[in-house]
């Protein structure tokens, strides 16, 4: 099953290229509006999975191009981000320590909105694919045997960073948590459509050209280890999400007025635009391309624009 929020965030199931109303469907779910019901939905899945089916089998649908995608879990209580979480096409000699950092709440946005790259002296902004586990019962200390049962779906993820801040002390605050930097979409995926999370094709493309590209075969800490060593030092609660990690390889410039998409097999296209109103300017160069090249540092310097070195 595919849930959406559309429009005025009203909760949606995607049939094809329609998308049909549900909901009235949680209305009776404690809310401060419609854009709480989804976690409610979550929660109380087993008691509302066979009226959700009903209602988008009964419903009348309207066209999926008419509507407007939102955020399809608009308030999470916590996003997770797995960090460096990728043996980067196999390169690595060993797997990386595992950790991970928190965003901020007000960092979510939706299919078709806009991440704003803020007037700081980052190195650069780059913009990370991931895969997005959206948890379902609450997970305490769960072990790697039963971590799955905790997976409610999947959704596509753009891990947004400021890189270069300081104090370098606590980077991943500031780099991060910033608000727009958590781009998710288009959709909700339900786990019993996607048998195998660690064999889709991941692609981000900037502009029409394929930056990123590479499977989530490649995670160096799979999802029922990630989710066991999260489990261990939080609850992980119902609609909270757990963004898994990027290959790094293909990182790149945002920079004002790219259009991106990032694709996930079975998953669905996520859209975003970039706004930057400093104008701010870098090559285009990915990560690997620039170390092919020499290049100091793990990615190009910026070229103009505010902050720019002479």
């Amino acid at each position: 099953m595919r849930l959406c929020y559309f429009n005025d965030f009203r909760l949606g199931v995607i049939k094809g290229d329609q998308v049909v109303d549900i909901t009235e469907v949680g209305k009776d779910i404690p809310q401060r509006d419609t854009r709480d019901i989804i976690v409610g939905l979550i929660e109380r899945w087993p008691a509302y999975k066979a009226k959700v089916e009903k209602a988008a089998a009964d419903g009348k649908g309207v066209p999926l191009k008419s509507v407007r995608l939102r955020a399809p879990v608009p308030r999470p209580g916590s996003t997770i981000c797995m960090a460096v979480n990728y043996m980067e096409n196999g390169t690595l000699p060993q797997k990386p320590a595992i950790s991970a950092f928190h965003k901020g709440p007000t960092a979510i946005i939706g299919d078709g909105d806009t991440m704003v790259l803020p007037d700081a002296p980052a190195t650069i902004f780059e913009g990370e694919a991931e895969i997005a586990v959206v948890i379902g019962p609450a997970a305490t200390n769960v072990s790697l045997a039963n971590a799955m049962k905790h997976v409610f779906g999947y959704t596509c993820f753009i891990d947004g960073s400021a890189r270069g801040l300081v104090p370098s002390t606590n980077i991943f605050f500031p780099m991060k948590s910033r608000d727009t930097f958590a781009p998710i979409g288009p959709c909700l995926v339900t786990a019993d459509e996607i048998p195998d999370p660690h064999n889709l094709r991941i692609t981000l493309s900037n502009n029409g050209k394929v930056m990123q590209d590479f499977n989530t075969s490649d995670m160096a800490h799979n999802i029922p280890r990630c989710i066991e060593w999260m489990s261990a030092i939080q609850t992980l609660e119902p609609g909270d999400i757990l963004a898994t990690g990027t290959n790094h390889r293909g990182l790149h410039s945002f920079m004002d007025g790219d259009k991106i998409e990032l694709t996930i097999e079975k998953l669905g296209t996520l859209h975003i635009n970039i706004k930057d109103e400093l104008k701010r300017a870098w090559a285009r160069t990915t990560r690997l391309e620039h170390k092919e090249k020499g290049g100091e540092g793990p990615h190009t310097l910026q070229t103009g624009g505010k902050y720019a070195k002479a």
